[in-house]
């Protein structure tokens, strides 16, 4: 087989990391600080944020679907943990009960996962396509959020010291060993993402239905369970980020998130996740969301204007995209050639 295009194939399945490694040289040479370890400590922090959502969109993706909806999800997500910290859960009686910050999680985590299933249920039980289903679910759920408070936030999310719901900050801002506890989280999301993709029944029936749905029902796949779990999973991670992002800044906006759904799409397509479904990795889909933030943090960082970043985050994505194409039509010219070799040497060997 020709080396050329093996060389090629390698280069094309590495590009993220390449354009990561790009982004990093360039802001190296042009912001004298990008490298030190407090600024990558802090930009990982930042990562961490993306790389959830793109853990979630990028099992959903895999399927052939596609989530809007994980930005609003987070907002509303993060209006839940505030309305539970500062008023409590009031019951019928009239008493209301104050949850501590554990507690808060976990039910901001239920939260997100039920509002994860009612996509994945819509769409298998009713057959609503995915794209319009979680584009109505985005403003369902920015909608909730913004009556939650009538528009306004949940301000000094501190907690109440009597009440034993102090401490919420250090799940944004702590740290263990020296290191974020949201990039922990990450960590811990995408290796459970990886043990799931590659290691379980369940990874094989999600490629298995982005590769070829029709066939997947005939061999036998739950096809419905595993729709419904992906989308359930990505409501999960938009939960955490919510809390992360409503624990950093110690408030609760109900326009956080906005436009976090296109971060988490390009770097899940950076990553090398095929829109159409079937091909991907969530390791590539955190290496891609690291070159998504980077790259924007490093712009702030030298001053380009925030217009300037729009644009030049979106011919990054749409050149991503076309890439990616062109490795799956090299990919298909090189397995053509392979079938030929095998071919020919199989009729030498007859003669």
């Amino acid at each position: 087989m020709n080396q050329k295009y093996m060389i090629y194939m390698y280069l094309l399945k590495a590009r993220t990391f390449i354009a990561l490694l790009l982004v990093i040289a360039f802001f190296s040479v042009m912001v004298p600080n990008f490298l030190t370890t407090s600024n990558l400590l802090i930009m990982t922090q930042h990562v961490a944020i993306t790389g959830l959502l793109a853990i979630g969109m990028t099992l959903v993706i895999l399927t052939g679907g596609i989530d809007l909806s994980v930005g609003a999800v987070a907002g509303i997500c993060g209006m839940v943990a505030g309305a539970l910290l500062t008023n409590g859960l009031p019951l019928w009686n009239g008493n209301v009960i104050f949850f501590n910050v554990p507690e808060v999680i976990l039910c901001v985590a239920i939260f997100g996962i039920v509002v994860g299933f009612i996509n994945g249920a819509v769409i298998t039980r009713f057959g609503v396509a995915p794209f319009i289903c979680t584009l109505g679910m985005m403003y369902v759920a920015r909608g909730s959020a913004l009556l939650f408070n009538d528009g306004s936030t949940y301000p000094n999310l501190n907690g109440i010291e009597a009440l034993g719901n102090t401490g919420f900050a250090t799940l944004g801002s702590g740290t263990l060993m020296g290191i974020y506890l949201p990039i922990w989280l990450m960590i811990g999301f995408l290796l459970l993402g990886y043990w799931l993709t590659t290691k379980t029944p369940l990874g094989r029936y999600i490629y298995a239905i982005g590769g070829n749905e029709s066939a997947a029902r005939l061999a036998g796949v739950p096809i419905v369970k595993a729709k419904v779990f992906v989308y359930a999973f990505s409501g999960l991670c938009s939960a955490f980020v919510g809390l992360i992002v409503a624990s950093q800044l110690q408030t609760a906006h109900p326009m956080t998130g906005n436009m976090f759904e296109m971060d988490a799409i390009g770097a899940t397509v950076l990553g090398g996740t095929a829109l159409a479904g079937g091909r991907g990795r969530v390791t590539g889909s955190i290496i891609g969301a690291f070159v998504i933030v980077f790259l924007a943090d490093g712009m702030v960082m030298m001053g380009v204007s925030d217009f300037w970043q729009m644009v030049i985050k979106g011919v990054v994505i749409v050149t991503a995209v076309v890439v990616d194409q062109f490795q799956q039509k090299l990919q298909n010219k090189v397995i053509l050639m392979r079938r030929h070799e095998e071919k020919h040497a199989a009729a030498q060997v007859a003669s």
